[in-house]
């Protein structure tokens, strides 16, 4: 196993990538990096990172920020749920360790939205302890190099891989092995054309003696989406616009939107708009936006309503002038929507 983890590491000594918070061993920052880089490529990653340790370079500042601006500065990364965990974790640092990031394994695990894999990074990379790394880059690598057939996304598969990964662990150097495991599966490793002449085990690699390199990882389960049907009442006059902020346990809680309702179909929805907007009746052709979330196909029917004066607003509408639009953090989805449409909404 010493074989494994010096090859890994000559490799990795002169192609390491000089990132941010692979310069530092704060675990404050490297927790919040782990958690940003989450379903999440560095490309897109890094400048979120630097405007939190800007904006919150503190685990205190982080704990004390109102949620919507933690929202608004996390918009555009998806998965809003990582920055709600972050600043719940953030509350439990501060009232169970007075600000200070634990430093053990068992206290790192307990805090919210903190699962194996980014306890073991905090502990490994800021702390110096003997824990592996086990992310998608890790899966990738392992299972190619020895051709492991069992599924990642079985408990079994976790196990096992886990087992292997903290067998190759460099105990001495536990941080520069996770970092050099992880940069070798993002950097040659990769998904999609790996370069497998650049890597150090291409000489060893069971899955590249055999062909069969686009077979792993191996996974069990299937992605199957669900398509929903969003249809959204823009209701504006000449000051103002209704948003509503999303409070169901749901996709994009805590985000801002317009009043919607959802139905099957865009023909259902025009004809509850008449009712469901007082004496607002337009003949409304609405715009059409979709997107793609991990589980979920979304189409988001937007139907722009002028008045000259705004209807009573339902329940959980707010009134906005048009000019705060920009402070509200909105999904995906409604932000593509708003810069394609709000010049319009005049």
């Amino acid at each position: 196993m010493k074989f494994f983890s010096s090859q890994l590491l000559e490799w990795y000594n002169p192609n390491r990538r000089n990132l941010p918070w692979k310069l530092t061993a704060d675990a404050y920052k490297i927790w919040l990096s782990e958690i940003i880089l989450q379903q999440t490529r560095v490309e897109q990653g890094l400048p979120y990172y630097l405007a939190f340790i800007k904006k919150y370079p503190t685990v205190k500042r982080l704990a004390n920020a109102p949620e919507d601006d933690v929202l608004k500065l996390w918009e555009g990364l998806g998965y809003y749920s990582r920055a709600r965990n972050l600043q719940f974790a953030a509350k439990q640092i501060m009232e169970l360790y007075n600000g200070v990031f634990p430093s053990a394994y068992a206290d790192i695990i307990k805090l919210k939205g903190i699962g194996s894999y980014t306890a073991a990074a905090i502990a490994s990379f800021a702390y110096g302890l003997p824990y592996a790394v086990v992310d998608g880059n890790v899966f990738r690598v392992l299972s190619r190099i020895f051709a492991i057939e069992t599924p990642i996304d079985t408990t079994e598969g976790k196990k096992q891989f886990e087992q292997l990964a903290n067998k190759l662990l460099d105990t001495k150097n536990p941080a520069v092995y996770n970092q050099a495991i992880m940069d070798l599966g993002a950097l040659v490793c990769k998904p999609k054309l790996p370069l497998c002449v650049q890597c150090p085990f291409s000489s060893t690699c069971k899955a590249l003696e055999l062909n069969t390199i686009d077979k792993y990882p191996v996974k069990a389960k299937k992605l199957i989406k669900t398509e929903r049907a969003l249809h959204y009442f823009v209701i504006y006059n000449k000051k103002y616009i209704y948003l509503k902020q999303r409070t169901e346990n749901d996709i994009w809680k805590g985000l801002f939107e317009f009043p919607l309702e959802e139905h099957s179909t865009s023909e259902n929805t025009k004809r509850s708009i008449d009712s469901t907007l007082y004496e607002i009746n337009h003949k409304v052709l609405p715009l059409l936006y979709q997107q793609t979330l991990t589980h979920q196909y979304i189409k988001a029917y937007f139907y722009e309503m002028p008045c000259s004066i705004l209807p009573a607003p339902q329940q959980g509408w707010i009134r906005v002038h048009k000019s705060e639009i920009s402070s509200f953090a909105f999904p995906k989805i409604i932000r593509q929507y708003l810069s394609e449409r709000l010049i319009f909404l005049t």
